[in-house]
């Protein structure tokens, strides 16, 4: 008996023990860690546009004939955007009928024939929508209307965004990992492969001749990334660069699964250039990475998370810039409420504005507001410098969501799209969950890459 104790009082110590040291590496309790998944699914299910359903008196009814994802709950947003999405599929509560689906809208509204909107925009051939209207499945390629003949402008860009194109590819990528069903990437979309609209959205966006990272200028503008589509920037933009290393990772894999030898090791070569090139541009020399290199030429919070949670920064610079991120959170430069601003306040471009060129005042929305987008993001690259700060800056997340919790009634919010120094913005956010979410989910796994399943077992012969 004396020895069946002592094994159980052994187990009980170990058990204890090893809790400890998995809580020390993960930047979320167990308890917290539910809650948010839990927040995170009934968001979702809020963002869900059921087959004829209305959300808004001043929208029509679904009549896409499929489930849409929205940006969030009650009656903002009411069309399904296709990067906030993309953004939320890894969180694991896109069932994979509905990723089908959402995938074959998005390449069916793909641009076909290069078009010049009433506005003077252009839409290149390859392009992506940046949101799809419910009533009539209409693409509309830029930010700020549902008006599909007057879209774009020079206010909201001369091109599309940057990014749509970039997150169609990891829509068709994950599809493809949670399915394993990499001869869905043949399947014909209005005569086009499927693979084959991949790569044509990746050409899109433009570079200069002798580089591989996006570039614009004014007269052919087009928004870096959606989450700031109020702010103009020039020159060579980090964002979107680091989106297309992503895509040029995954489109890389795909050609590999459907055994076109000619494609991978070009994408894998553009891959590494750019996995080079956006230190060399964008390293502002403290550990951060500028939003650009023309106008709003400002070190980016967001594009400097982003490209260490993408393994963009290694060695030394990976370093310098976990120490930063940590030290301008300590300094209170960074975060309100656990959520994250685009700009350090220290950073600030002057005492009007935090970017450079804003449509919107200073301390406003993408102009110095805090969001919970990045905030998973940010917590990944601190805690690679000090995990304590990184879990009291995700603490400070969890105690915001839970104080304003949507679900509380409706004179509650959280999550909310950002806060305008005090005043929330948008009630029942998803992306201000959803990357949260599955951020800490990638931290808890020691960062590891989600593998396509079997991937040589279902390769197309």
């Amino acid at each position: 008996m004396k020895n069946i104790s002592l094994a159980i009082v052994c187990f009980l110590f170990s058990t204890v023990v090893n809790g400890q040291q998995d809580s020390n590496k993960t930047l979320l309790s167990k308890l917290d860690m539910d809650y948010l998944e839990t927040l995170t699914r009934d968001v979702m299910e809020s963002s869900r546009i059921y087959p004829r359903q209305k959300i808004s008196d001043d929208f029509g009814s679904n009549n896409t004939g499929i489930v849409l994802i929205r940006p969030g709950g009650r009656s903002s947003y009411p069309a399904y955007w296709i990067r906030d999405y993309a953004m939320s599929i890894e969180s694991g509560f896109v069932t994979t009928e509905e990723q089908k689906q959402l995938l074959l809208l998005t390449a069916k509204t793909q641009c076909d024939q290069t078009w010049i909107s009433n506005a003077g925009s252009m839409i290149p051939v390859g392009a992506i929508a940046d949101h799809i209207r419910m009533d009539d499945s209409k693409p509309i390629f830029f930010p700020g209307t549902y008006d599909y003949h007057e879209q774009g402008g020079k206010t909201w860009g001369m091109t599309p965004p940057y990014c749509d194109q970039y997150f169609f590819i990891h829509m068709a990528y994950y599809y493809v990992t949670v399915t394993a069903s990499a001869k869905f990437l043949l399947q014909q979309i209005n005569g086009l492969p499927l693979i084959d609209r991949l790569e044509m959205a990746y050409k899109v966006p433009p570079t200069r001749q002798d580089s591989t990272a996006v570039y614009t200028i004014d007269d052919f503008r087009g928004v870096d990334f959606g989450f700031r589509d109020v702010i103009t920037m020039t020159g060579e933009l980090c964002f979107p660069s680091l989106l297309k290393y992503r895509a040029s990772v995954e489109l890389a894999e795909l050609f590999e699964l459907i055994n076109r030898k000619d494609k991978p090791h070009f994408y894998k070569t553009i891959a590494a250039s750019l996995k080079h090139a956006i230190p060399r541009i964008f390293y502002d020399g403290r550990g951060m990475l500028l939003a650009s290199t023309g106008k709003s030429r400002q070190a980016d919070v967001w594009s400097t998370a982003m490209a260490v949670y993408l393994g963009v920064l290694e060695g030394d610079q990976l370093t310098k810039t976990c120490q930063f991120l940590c030290r301008a959170y300590k300094g209170g430069w960074l975060s309100a409420k656990g959520n994250i601003r685009h700009v350090l306040t220290i950073d600030d471009y002057n005492d009007s504005t935090a970017w450079e060129n804003s449509l919107v005042p200073k301390n406003r929305y993408q102009n110095g507001a805090y969001w919970g987008t990045a905030t998973g993001w940010v917590c990944f690259a601190i805690a690679k410098a000090d995990m304590n700060a990184a879990k009291q800056l995700a603490k400070e997340y969890i105690a915001d969501l839970r104080g304003g919790d949507y679900r509380k009634g409706p004179e509650f919010g959280a999550p909310w799209e950002c806060y305008n120094k005090d005043t929330p913005q948008n009630a029942v956010y998803i992306a201000s969950v959803s990357c949260p979410f599955i951020a800490f989910k990638k931290q808890s796994l020691a960062g590891s890459k989600i593998p396509l399943k079997n991937s040589k077992k279902f390769r197309v012969q």
